[in-house]
């Protein structure tokens, strides 16, 4: 469970997109952001909810919002991720999980019984100023886009 509250700063990062360019908080500075982190590429739920936000995605950025993915997976991974499922936004390679864990969404899940550690499914809605607005944590994969307008 994170440890960021609605109206604490936004922890910084910085770390590289699917094509290794550097993205960071900071360039997304008197925008919106939508920072949205899932466990695994090509996965259903992951597919589900990365599909609604490109399905909406004219809706967010009518609303004002830039959307950041982040995720374990390689760049290489991302980019056949963003190419399969035409996804109009960049997605963060977080291999060492150092954002995850700043963000408070790298901690221990329970699955059919089993402990494991994994990217704990959240996103963090994040002002112009850089404040955090929302945290949704209960993710709705096929309809995620509508807990962020909504």
């Amino acid at each position: 469970m994170t440890h960021i509250k609605e109206g604490d700063r936004a922890p910084a990062f910085q770390g590289n997109d699917q094509n290794g360019a550097a993205v960071s908080l900071s360039d997304f500075s008197g925008k919106k952001l939508v920072l949205f982190f899932y466990p695994k590429d090509m996965t259903p739920g992951c597919t589900a909810e990365a599909c609604n936000l490109r399905d909406n995605f004219n809706k967010l950025k009518s609303a004002g919002y830039a959307v950041l993915g982040v995720s374990p997976d390689s760049a290489d991974r991302h980019r056949k991720f963003i190419d399969k499922n035409s996804l109009p936004f960049p997605l963060i390679a977080d291999e060492e999980k150092r954002i995850m864990q700043d963000y408070g969404v790298w901690g221990e899940k329970k699955m059919y019984g089993r402990t494991f550690m994994g990217v704990l499914r959240t996103s963090f809605l994040i002002d112009e100023e850089g404040i955090v607005i929302k945290i949704i944590d209960k993710v709705k994969t096929k309809d995620h886009s509508s807990q962020i307008l909504g």
